[in-house]
């Protein structure tokens, strides 16, 4: 049994619903999701420039699980970019 995800603080959200090549329908493209705390931590750590320490605790986390939350969320935005797919802005988990 996986232990319970603990609740982050997240203050930011996306302007629109996803970020997609334009010219291109949605339906055509590998739709990759981001998580509010994977924006979130993009938003601290590359929009705000913060350290990963004062990221973590802006958002109530650690620094460790901060440094796991920024990376996947780097991974999915250059993948996107790489291999031209829709970034889609998850927003069924609850801001803190």
């Amino acid at each position: 049994m996986p232990r319970p995800k603990k609740g982050r603080r997240i203050c930011g959200s996306a302007a629109h619903h996803c970020f997609k090549p334009n010219g291109v329908p949605l339906s055509k493209l590998k739709k990759i999701s981001i998580l509010p705390e994977e924006l979130e931590a993009l938003r601290l750590a590359d929009y705000l420039n913060m350290s990963q320490q004062q990221a973590a605790e802006q958002m109530a986390i650690s620094r460790q699980t901060f440094g796991n939350i920024v990376n996947q969320a780097r991974y999915k935005v250059a993948a996107s970019l790489i291999e031209g797919g829709a970034l889609l802005f998850d927003d069924k988990e609850q801001n803190l």
